[in-house]
């Protein structure tokens, strides 16, 4: 607000220490805003501040000791700050124009949108490298026995395959250096085959998928693809990405218990996306092929699975978070070729 004005603006004037209305006229005279009635004021219009306009409720002026100023029509209150040459700020009046508003909420949602599809994806990868191992077996301690309650019966396999599984694999050779500790777990599943790895290092196998697969070396193919898993940080950085995720929630709705409550059942029922079952897919495949192992038993692992998949007509739960088989089996055979 700025200037003189002879406009009169009728309304209720409050001093900010009681609920009392006072009855007063507003004008606009040197550069000062005066208030006539009941209460006789003068403050500098550099002192004055002048709400946000809104669509039903009309404009209040706040004085330097927090008294205010509110007029009985917003209609006079808004003619005196035109000829005053008061001017809202840029955020105010955008908020006022739709197009903006839509603008703005088109900018947020695609810089979420970027932020979560690869800023956050990056982000999580960088913080898995830097965690040390010890950290990362604390991220999944006690999830096996979790699970152990939940979804497995002890092993039926006998000791001595368990033993031939276990000591093959442990003569296999990574692809490259760095491969992580791990502990090969078998457990009968009451949810079928399946196999997958835990932050804590176990590589969980289950009898069904042995049974399933008929074929050692094409199971040797599978625990390859669970160690690639371990070695990429795989579930460590889809950990971190849900827990950013769920962190923002918090900020967002101010409840932190949701966040800590929900880690478990987080690292439980996350799935890896389709860039993690890739790199894990290849790098099985460079684990074969540096041991001497031909990929035509990965590929028996993955038609394996197809069948299974079309005959009961829905991903069986070791599909339930890869992409689909018959995908994955084309694209190894593009590689074979």
């Amino acid at each position: 607000m700025q200037g003189g004005t002879q406009l009169e603006v009728p309304g209720r004037y409050y001093d900010g220490m009681t609920s009392r209305a006072h009855r007063v006229v507003l004008r606009v005279q040197d550069g000062q805003a005066c208030l006539e009635g009941e209460v006789q004021r003068r403050e500098p219009l550099a002192q004055v501040r002048v709400s946000e306009r809104t669509a039903h409720a009309p404009r209040k002026l706040t004085f330097a000791d927090e008294a205010c100023f509110e007029p009985d029509e917003r209609a006079p209150l808004e003619a005196l700050l035109q000829a005053t040459g008061h001017r809202d700020g840029a955020v105010v009046r955008m908020q006022q124009s739709w197009r903006a508003v839509v603008t703005a909420f088109g900018a947020l949602l695609l810089v979420l949108a970027v932020g979560y599809l690869y800023v956050l994806p990056a982000g999580a990868a960088l913080v898995a490298r830097m965690l040390p191992v010890s950290v990362e077996r604390q991220l999944g301690q006690g999830l096996l026995g979790v699970l152990d309650r939940r979804v497995f019966d002890p092993t039926k396999l006998t000791a001595a395959r368990r033993a031939a599984l276990t000591q093959a694999f442990a003569h296999m050779a990574p692809p490259r250096d760095g491969a992580p500790p791990y502990q090969l777990v078998f457990r009968h599943s009451r949810i079928g085959p399946n196999a997958f790895a835990l932050p804590s290092g176990d590589i969980v196998l289950t009898d069904q998928l042995v049974e399933l697969l008929e074929d050692d070396q094409a199971v040797l193919a599978t625990l390859a693809h669970e160690l690639g898993h371990l070695h990429e940080r795989h579930l460590t950085r889809r950990l971190i990405q849900g827990s950013v995720v769920a962190a923002a929630g918090t900020v967002l709705f101010g409840d932190a218990s949701s966040l800590v409550a929900g880690l478990p059942a987080l690292a439980l029922d996350l799935r890896y996306s389709r860039e993690a079952e890739q790199e894990a897919d290849d790098y099985a495949a460079a684990m074969l092929r540096r041991n001497g192992i031909g990929l035509a038993h990965l590929e028996r692992l993955f038609t394996t699975l197809q069948k299974l998949e079309d005959s009961i007509g829905t991903p069986p739960p070791y599909l339930a978070s890869h992409p689909p088989s018959a995908e994955r089996l084309e694209r190894l055979r593009r590689q074979l070729r």
